[in-house]
């Protein structure tokens, strides 16, 4: 089971640069004739927001409890973009974030660049307002400032004014304030950590009929300040632009993209940039349910200072989102790349893809210089009801409406009951588990409907099988069994599973299972491994994890 890997590979580092150069097998969205097709990044990237330095562009995302957090990717041209850093290692408060805190942390963040620094500020419906800051994007981000405590505070973006004074527009969460199409301005310390005014009710949406108005995007241009900010609601919304000479109002409203004609739902909530050659885009998301939000781009054009997103074909100042459209125009050739999916896990650094449903706490697992990723069994509790609480299962963003997920492994464990597998996770999940149960394996598709809402798990056994090899004596003796397991993600969101014991002949692995949308988050696919109380931890050893039509 174990690759032979050169100290070679390891000193270069493989994953940089395979993720470099990464072309999804089932998602591209550079056409290669000068055109895209949206999404352009066709995974669950919510809330986007994008910022231009230079050639270069940057963007983040909500990441919510999923850590490592705040994901920035790069990218020259706007469609080809690369998962490159997380902002975030720690969310805070850290022992709060030490647990599964399922649709908490940061939502809808917003990125600047302000006097040689990035900033990136979110907020936690919860804690209040946050901060991060470096001057390379690429490396170490700065520990998160809270800018203020509060409660039910979100959506947060910043404005530093020529006169160098500073703002923060945001938003309310009504389920935590009881508000709820309000945004507010307060001013900000010029150094950004602090706020130092009163919040100022700059925009109500209910009157203008922009209910559920939110996640709104600080900028000015031509003496006029711009909130962009989406209404109507995630999966069916419209994205409105507020215009006004001062930055505490009052502001005139305007729908500036919508639906219309296409199949699109929902276009909104994003961020406006304009390249070096002068063209101005936007880059938002589309609510499509078990995928997540995926992020479109669609090109921008000002008219009377107003800005008009998509193709406005009626002139009535309101676009509609494009499928297909040429690229953007920029200064050099930028050769087709996609974040990166697959891993053969040949590194010392995990992929930038995975992401843990906690705070990283050892001994969740470890990379190997051996080629492979070792996960540790997450001791359950005698009341253990399903895997929601469980904060160390490594998943990834489902890659495309259909797919295929392989991974090769070997499953090691010491005492009756420690099983691991792969899962695909949302409110409701299905696992394939491979237990230690005497001499041998069970192998168990396991399945739980609602997990939200505290409903226990069910499981059928599939197969029993021999272990693959045995390590040491009495209650240190452990089992080992190297196993492929796959699931395949086809029409409709239809799950199924399957196995091999030589990665050569694959055996059917229970019933259909239809995929589900997880809390704010898109479905998402990866390994767990979990075990009862006891003083040996079982693992799964991850050789490699592809994605494939």
């Amino acid at each position: 089971m174990r690759k032979s890997i050169s100290i070679l590979s390891l000193i270069l580092g493989t994953y940089s640069a395979l993720a470099a150069g990464y072309v999804s097998d089932v998602w591209v969205p550079d056409l290669g004739n000068g055109k895209y097709k949206n999404p352009v990044i066709n995974a669950d990237y919510s809330d986007p927001d994008v910022i231009a330095v230079g050639d270069d562009f940057w963007l983040t995302a909500s990441s919510f409890c999923n850590m490592p957090g705040l994901p920035v990717l790069h990218s020259r041209d706007l469609v080809n973009w690369e998962i490159v850093n997380y902002a975030v290692d720690t969310l805070e408060p850290v022992e709060y974030y030490n647990s599964a805190r399922h649709g908490d942390g940061v939502w809808a963040p917003s990125m600047r660049y302000h006097d040689g620094t990035y900033y990136i500020y979110w907020g936690d419906p919860d804690h209040g307002v946050y901060m991060v800051k470096t001057t390379d994007p690429r490396g170490k981000w700065d520990a998160p400032v809270l800018v203020k405590e509060a409660k039910g505070i979100i959506d947060t973006c910043p404005l530093w004014d020529e006169d160098g004074k500073a703002y923060l527009v945001n938003g309310w969460a009504k389920s935590r304030s009881g508000l709820n199409a309000l945004l507010t301005v307060t001013e900000m310390s010029t150094d950004g950590t602090r706020l130092i005014g009163n919040p100022v009710a700059v925009y109500d949406g209910l009157p203008d009929g922009n209910h559920t108005i939110e996640g709104p995007k600080f900028y000015k241009r031509n003496g006029y300040y711009y909130i962009f900010a989406p209404a109507g609601s995630v999966a069916a919304g419209w994205q409105v632009v507020l215009r006004s000479k001062s930055p505490y109002g009052p502001y005139e409203a305007r729908t500036v993209m919508a639906q219309g004609n296409t199949g699109i739902n929902g276009p909104h909530q994003g961020g406006w940039v304009d390249t070096p050659a002068g063209e101005s885009w936007f880059m938002h998301f589309q609510d499509k349910g078990v995928m997540g939000r995926v992020v479109h781009l669609n090109p921008m054009q000002w008219i009377e200072d107003w800005p008009v997103i998509g193709v406005d074909k009626d002139g009535d100042g309101c676009g509609d989102p494009v499928s297909t459209y040429r690229k953007p125009k920029v200064n050099e050739k930028v050769e087709r790349h996609t974040p990166v999916e697959s891993d053969e896990f040949d590194s010392v650094e995990l992929g930038k893809q995975w992401q843990w449903f906690a705070n990283y706490q050892l001994p969740f697992g470890f990379t190997s210089p051996n080629g492979y990723y070792r996960l540790y069994g997450h001791t359950v509790s005698p009341d253990f009801v399903n895997m929601r609480e469980v904060p160390n299962i490594l998943t990834q963003k489902f890659p495309n409406d259909t797919f295929t997920a392989t991974a090769k492994c070997t499953v090691s464990a010491t005492v009756d009951g420690q099983q691991s597998g792969l899962i695909v996770m949302g409110l409701d999940y299905c696992r394939i588990a491979v237990e230690k149960q005497g001499q041998e394996f069970v192998i168990k598709q396991v399945e739980c409907r609602n997990s939200n809402k505290g409903k226990p798990e069910t499981s059928t056994v599939i197969a029993t099988v021999p272990a693959s090899r045995g390590h040491g004596e009495g209650n240190r003796a452990s089992l080992d069994r190297d196993i492929w397991i796959r699931v395949k993600v086809g029409k409709g969101y239809a799950c199924t599973f399957s196995y091999s014991l030589d990665g050569k002949k694959w055996n059917a692995c229970g019933k259909e299972f239809t995929a589900r949308e997880g809390h704010w988050i898109g479905a998402r696919v990866g390994a767990y491994a979990i075990q009862p109380k006891g003083p040996n931890r079982g693992w799964i050893d991850l050789d490699w994890f592809r994605i494939s039509k």
